[in-house]
């Protein structure tokens, strides 16, 4: 296949890793600061998936550059705050390609098919972890499931999906193809909210979190919030009830990676802007919506970007 890999951080830059090593051209499109960064287009990964490394096709800054590369697939692992953004250039290649979401958090799916249309889109849940070490180098740091991909209104073919699924894997990367991909990824929205924030503003990874009975309670509340506001916006999710989920978080979720520490982490630490909106904050509107309070969401919003601001002038 011919793979765009948009943005190359330290997931973009695992995926382009494993599939250009796998045998697949793979190009990237990044924004025009990094590209003195990565040198002669050469990226590797180490860790859980291995050690790879690879030249990568084609590095480029402009849509207009990537107009004659009859792209195929065209992976999308920029920030949440990003994804409005680079969707409508990808909308600028004269192209069918199908469009890979691999973000976290609310909205991603929506602002897409949005602007690409539904019949274009794929979403997919990632829960594993890694780290830039530095620009074009990233290490896998934990794997706690398959990446699982799919359309949620099956609005592209099954077999097309499945397909790319088999190429993911091929390549090093399990992934499988699940048509309640958009629940699956609302397990995800509830992890990451309960733990990422928290583990950016204490500074600390997932198992201190889960060990401390203060946070234990700010989690639970963050949870109990977000199935409140899934049951009223009528979004399924896998649990019936936000117990359930709860048991289910401390005694199967986060031992596998409990020592792993947010993204959000070290977005904060580097003074880039976190994706505190896709996570908690999107928990905040969605409830405001529907006339709901979410106190604990919207405190932990607040305080992610008070930190912002008050440590690195964010606005």
């Amino acid at each position: 296949m011919n793979i765009l890999v948009v943005g190359l951080g330290a997931l973009g830059t695992v995926f382009a890793t494993a599939l250009k090593a796998s045998g697949h051209n793979v190009y990237a499109m990044i924004k025009e600061k990094y590209l003195d960064k990565i040198k002669n287009c050469t990226v590797k990964i180490s860790g859980l998936f291995g050690q790879k490394q690879a030249k990568l096709d084609g590095i480029f800054t402009d849509p207009k550059q990537i107009v004659s590369l009859n792209i195929d697939l065209i992976v999308v692992s920029v920030k949440s705050y990003d994804t409005e953004t680079v969707v409508s250039k990808i909308k600028e290649i004269p192209s069918e390609a199908l469009v890979l979401l691999t973000q976290n958090g609310y909205g991603n799916y929506e602002v897409a098919t949005k602007i690409l249309g539904k019949q274009r889109v794929i979403l997919s849940r990632v829960i594993f972890g890694s780290k830039l070490i530095e620009p074009g180098f990233a290490e896998v740091t934990v794997f706690a499931d398959d990446v699982v991909i799919g359309q949620p209104e099956e609005a592209v073919a099954e077999d097309k999906i499945k397909k790319i699924a088999a190429e993911f894997t091929k390549a090093g990367i399990p992934t499988r193809y699940s048509k309640d991909v958009y629940t699956i990824l609302w397990d995800k929205i509830l992890y990451n909210s309960a733990l990422n924030p928290l583990g950016a503003l204490l500074e600390c990874n997932y198992g201190s979190l889960a060990q401390n009975e203060e946070t234990k309670i700010i989690m639970n509340k963050i949870i109990e919030e977000i199935f409140t506001v899934a049951y009223a916006k009528g979004i399924k999710l896998n649990w019936s009830n936000p117990q359930d989920y709860i048991n289910h978080f401390y005694e199967k979720l986060v031992p596998p990676t409990a020592k792993h520490f947010p993204s959000m982490y070290y977005d904060i630490r580097q003074g880039k802007r976190t994706e505190i909106d896709a996570l908690n904050g999107a928990i905040v509107k969605l409830a405001k919506e529907i006339g709901i309070q979410t106190p604990v969401n919207e405190l932990i919003t607040n305080l992610i970007k008070a930190k912002e601001k008050l440590i690195y002038g964010n606005s």
